[in-house]
């Protein structure tokens, strides 16, 4: 789950992980203009963005609280068997919707533990416990080896051989984390506290990546330099379950389902 930062005295918006997920895979959806190519494959990578945390679903259906805070755990706080399990259910979920989703998904896995291949300078394996190497370990192992799986399948198909090049691989790749974190710069802040911010390394074309500006106009409207999306003005939107901090013991999986979810909007523009 993302918990969402709050103002003071406030409830924070609880955020699913699927619910995260869709927003990036409606941005997926709208992607692409005369500066930024279209997506290739189009339904594939569509599709792993808008359910690229699919392995999740049951960890965050479990609602569980983090005494620290009395809310339920946040992505970053999520205990390590938790992540394990997470961080190979979403590309085994992938995969059986087809071999580029599943591929993508399992390089966003091993990349959230690596650095996101050198586009980050958070490299969370290096943090590990000892306690949890081993599982760790073992579990990105896997997840070469379905890389190496599934790379072989593609290269045997003559469609989908050329998109599965580690070049162009890469090229979706960082168009998968450019979805990925522009919906977190929404969910991770609430409106009011969103500054400025950019993305890095967003592909126009094959070996051709820009950075992308953001900024907040105004409550829900924000803009895009360069942009990168069909046509300016595109309405975006993602739901969440406000919550405040609750006694230690509290059954928060019931207190969730009773909750109503509450909906933003927000509004892209052309920089």
């Amino acid at each position: 789950m993302i918990i969402q930062t709050a103002p003071t005295g406030k409830p924070h918006l609880v955020i699913l992980q699927t619910d995260h997920a869709l927003m990036s895979g409606a941005f997926a959806a709208a992607f692409g203009n005369e500066e930024f190519a279209a997506l290739n494959p189009v339904e594939p990578m569509i599709y792993v963005a808008g359910h690229h945390d699919e392995g999740w679903a049951p960890i965050d259906a479990r609602v569980e609280q983090d005494h620290k805070t009395g809310l339920p755990y946040h992505l970053t706080g999520t205990p390590l068997p938790y992540l394990v399990q997470t961080s190979a259910g979403s590309p085994a979920f992938n995969e059986i919707h087809h071999p580029y989703s599943g591929i993508m998904s399992s390089m966003h896995t091993y990349g959230l533990f690596h650095g996101r291949y050198g586009l980050s300078d958070k490299v969370f394996i290096e943090l590990i416990p000892d306690a949890h190497k081993t599982a760790v370990a073992n579990m990105l192992q896997a997840e070469i080896d379905r890389q190496t799986r599934l790379k072989t399948q593609m290269f045997a198909n003559p469609t989908m051989a050329p998109l599965a090049t580690e070049r162009v691989l890469f090229h979706n790749y960082k168009l998968l984390q450019f979805f990925d974190t522009l919906a977190l710069y929404f969910h991770m802040v609430h409106e009011a506290a969103r500054g400025n911010s950019y993305f890095e390394n967003v592909p126009r074309a094959v070996g051709d990546d820009v950075t992308i500006n953001i900024r907040r106009v105004e409550q829900g409207i924000y803009t895009l330099t360069p942009y990168p999306f069909r046509e300016t003005g595109m309405s975006f939107g993602y739901i969440g379950h406000p919550l405040t901090p609750q006694p230690i013991g509290t059954n928060l999986q019931v207190l969730m389902a009773k909750t109503e979810p509450v909906a933003e909007t927000i509004i892209l523009l052309a920089g």
